[in-house]
């Protein structure tokens, strides 16, 4: 086997203006002149909690990882890192409890947020009597800021006509910059808010990279903030979006990987699981469970290549990540403030095998898991390697790579194994809790995302309120982790924690641990415990069900407890208590009509127009020779159709079949006011069929791969395509082409629901949604 590459050392780390040293170095370096620090005396230290989607615990260099993360791994370094935290296992409900405090059920975040089937562990989003972290700290006179991924708001709320309660500005952030949905392209995001409003923007996307531009917004508003208050501590929560697929990355951070994959996961795995025992985080004879993927050395030459580059991609991302953090040292190091600052760094979930066994380049026709599809449904569609990573391809890595993420766990995001919940936590404040000679800062207390929680308040001198709006407010479930920052040899804060998602439950009480691997369909019963004493055995090895029936009848009823206190019932392991969606939701199913200038329209306000139905399109326009341009555009590079003018006098109905390109034209026979009609009819496998007519010219076409589930991702646009194109061709020549003639009107008329039964497509609408959040 060929040597490892270090990518680690891979050139000179990039720096931010000039500096590329540690927390430490950089903390005494002087206070440039036109800085104005905050006294060093603050009453209140500020607090950046950074939130990264689908990380795994071992994919910083800090918990073992190869991938060069050299700001993060100061930040640890000079603080501490816990190899027993844990989270839920997706990540609307480990938001909601870190933001909360709260049980995930109990805050209502049973599952991810989509719609509201009308149950109390499922309403998906927070009760206004329910305060935030961010509310609690504003009143304590914070400055609150959010930049990134919120996922609390249900899809039906988030169009521009929505309700905004949810929003993130009213639960208690004072600016907001991001995706209020589950994910985005990185180089396209499908829809961006900025506070309370969506920012338009009718220029064709740029090389701006996400993780750079939220980075970007979060200096820009504590910039802000400093010109205005000198003293005022903030609450900055970095939600990045990266690494939830699809993963994209930039060329400069791709190149700093090239070649560094092509040993395989299995090594890779090895070798980080060396370093985490070398570094303490585990105890020598601790076991690596055993694969659940096929061997490297199995697979083909081309599989091998292919798989490298999902990887480097993925490496890539984190890289970018780890440039993020050291632009925000950086800057409060030059400000005065880093030394008073609290650093939380945390993933919401274990890394995700989303991708499948192969990986996909065609993101979302990977997510429709369902067994009614076609033999002939195409999960990857074939895309030139050289596109893999940039905004061409939507791609996921494979789940070999998710599990070397998760090194060493087994399982993997939506699991209620260690791979589905057991994530990396960093804790960095250097004036407020510095180590002690020889600590090394690892510590191994159990913790949950509500300590986190608990543990931020606790650190800014900051108690939870006893009362919230003219009533008691609820009882925090998380506890302060303090006592372990100060004692590695303290005993842990909590002793007790259940889990639980799409049926896989869990519950860790005093060193053991029962879980589930729930068979969809099969009975919620005690035979389906197993029993794992996580103390000796961290990686969940060894099942000791048999040895220890009383701890698991034990556990097991305690398990019951917590469901009941905490509104976890009803069980759910098939979308089908998801897939109930409120009367009033029949509204978004009326016609629609649309002109130039109007915001694009919301992804799932779209969706509710054209998925798993008929539906007909109505553009009527003036048009004379010359005249040329998008009549209406839905989706992008993931999936999606537009109508186009061309220049030679055509209507032109591009249709992107998960990144399979189809073209159809109709021409354009007279002057003058026209009309032109897209019908699309379903098909009994998934399929529709197509129909372009022009005046009284119709042709139609042959049948082509339904978008379902989460594509189109782009919502509607009338008179341009914006974001990432439909077609990428035609937008290289024509950008976003905006129709240059005149009274162009669409009207969007949904027809029946597919003859396959609507409670089906219901299901893979919702298991879609779990999937890919």
């Amino acid at each position: 086997m060929p040597a490892t590459p270090d990518i680690r050392t891979n050139g000179p780390h990039r720096g931010y203006d000039g500096f590329a040293g540690t927390v430490g170095e950089l903390a005494s370096q002087s206070t440039p002149a036109w800085s104005t620090p905050v006294p060093a005396g603050a009453a209140h230290p500020n607090i950046v909690m950074i939130l990264v989607d689908d990380l795994g615990f071992s994919d910083l260099g800090a918990y073992g990882s190869e991938i060069p993360t050299p700001n993060i791994d100061s930040l640890a370094n000079g603080g501490f890192r816990f190899t027993n935290f844990h989270s839920a296992p997706v990540c609307s409900p480990a938001r909601a409890a870190l933001l909360t405090g709260l049980n995930p059920h109990r805050a209502g975040f049973g599952t991810v947020s989509h719609g509201d089937p009308g149950f109390p562990g499922y309403r998906l989003e927070i009760d206004d009597e329910v305060p935030t972290i961010a509310e609690k700290l504003r009143r304590a006179g914070y400055g609150t800021y959010m930049v990134g991924k919120w996922h609390l708001t249900i899809e039906s709320k988030m169009h521009d006509g929505a309700d905004r309660s949810s929003w993130p500005t009213q639960k208690g952030f004072d600016r907001y910059f991001g995706s209020l949905d589950g994910f985005t392209s990185m180089y396209a995001p499908h829809r961006i808010v900025r506070d309370n409003s969506t920012i338009v923007d009718d220029e064709a996307p740029g090389d701006a990279y996400l993780t750079d531009v939220l980075t970007d917004e979060a200096l820009g508003m504590l910039r802000t903030l400093r010109a205005n208050e000198l003293e005022k501590p903030f609450f900055l929560y970095l939600a990045h979006q990266a690494v939830h697929g699809p993963i994209q990355a930039k060329p400069t951070d791709l190149e700093r990987v090239r070649g560094a994959y092509e040993h395989g996961w299995d090594a890779v795995r090895q070798q980080r699981f060396r370093r985490q025992i070398d570094a303490g985080l585990f105890a020598e004879g601790t076991e690596l469970p055993h694969s659940q993927v096929a061997p490297w050395d199995t697979l083909t030459d081309d599989q091998r290549t292919l798989f490298a580059c999902y990887m480097e991609v993925y490496a890539a991302s984190v890289i970018a990540l780890d440039d993020s953090v050291g632009r925000l040292v950086a800057y409060l190091a030059s400000t005065g403030e880093l030394e008073n600052t609290v650093f939380a760094l945390a993933s919401d979930n274990g890394g995700t095998a989303e991708g499948g066994p192969d990986g996909t380049r065609s993101y979302f026709s990977q997510f429709v898991p369902s067994a009614s599809l076609p033999a002939e449904w195409d999960r990857d569609v074939d895309r030139p390697l050289e596109h893999i990573g940039g905004p061409r391809a939507h791609v996921h890595y494979p789940a070999g790579w998710a599990q070397s993420s998760n090194t060493p766990f087994r399982q993997f995001k939506g699991s209620a194994y260690a791979g589905g919940i057991r994530v990396p936590l960093i804790l960095s404040w250097l004036k407020g809790l510095p180590k002690g000679d020889g600590d090394s800062g690892v510590r191994h207390q159990y913790a949950f995302m509500t300590d986190l929680h608990a543990t931020l308040l606790d650190l800014a001198g900051v108690e939870s309120p006893e009362r919230w709006r003219g009533a008691p407010a609820p009882e925090l479930d998380g506890a302060t982790m303090r006592p372990a920052l100060a004692d590695a040899t303290a005993p842990a804060s909590r002793t007790e924690q259940y889990v639980e998602f799409a049926g896989n439950r869990g519950l860790y009480a005093d060193g053991w641990k029962v879980v589930t691997d729930h068979k969809r369909g099969t009975a919620f019963d005690d035979s389906e415990w197993e029993l794992y004493d996580v103390v000796s055995d961290p990686t969940e090895v060894h099942n000791v069900r048999e040895q220890h029936p009383d701890i698991v009848a034990q556990l097991g009823e305690r398990w019951n407890r917590a469901a009941w206190l905490n509104t976890v019932f009803p069980l759910d392991d098939d979308g089908s208590l998801l897939s109930r969606r409120p009367e009033w939701h029949a509204r978004f199913s009326q016609p629609v009509t649309l002109r130039p200038g109007l915001p694009t329209l919301e992804r799932y306000r779209s969706s509710c127009l054209v998925v798993m139905r008929d539906f007909d399109i109505e553009a009527s326009f003036d048009w004379q020779p010359g005249n040329r341009g998008v009549l209406v555009a839905h989706g992008d590079q993931g999936g999606g159709y537009s109508v186009t003018v061309e220049d030679d006098a055509t209507v032109v109905l591009a249709y992107n079949a998960y990144g399979r390109m189809y073209h159809h034209s109709v021409p354009i026979e007279k002057r003058g006011a026209q009309v032109v009609r897209l019908r699309a009819t379903c098909g009994a496998a998934f399929d529709w069929e197509l129909e372009l007519s022009v005046a009284a010219l119709t042709r139609t076409f042959g049948s082509v791969p339904q978008l379902l589930g989460l594509a189109p991702y782009t919502g509607i646009s009338v008179g341009i395509d914006r974001g990432g194109p439909v077609d990428w061709d035609r937008a290289q020549r024509r950008g976003t082409d905006a129709y240059t003639g005149a009274e162009l009107s669409v009207r969007i008329t949904p027809g029946k629901e597919s003859p396959v039964s609507r409670g089906l497509l219901a299901r893979v609408t919702e298991a879609t949604g779990r999937l890919a959040d």
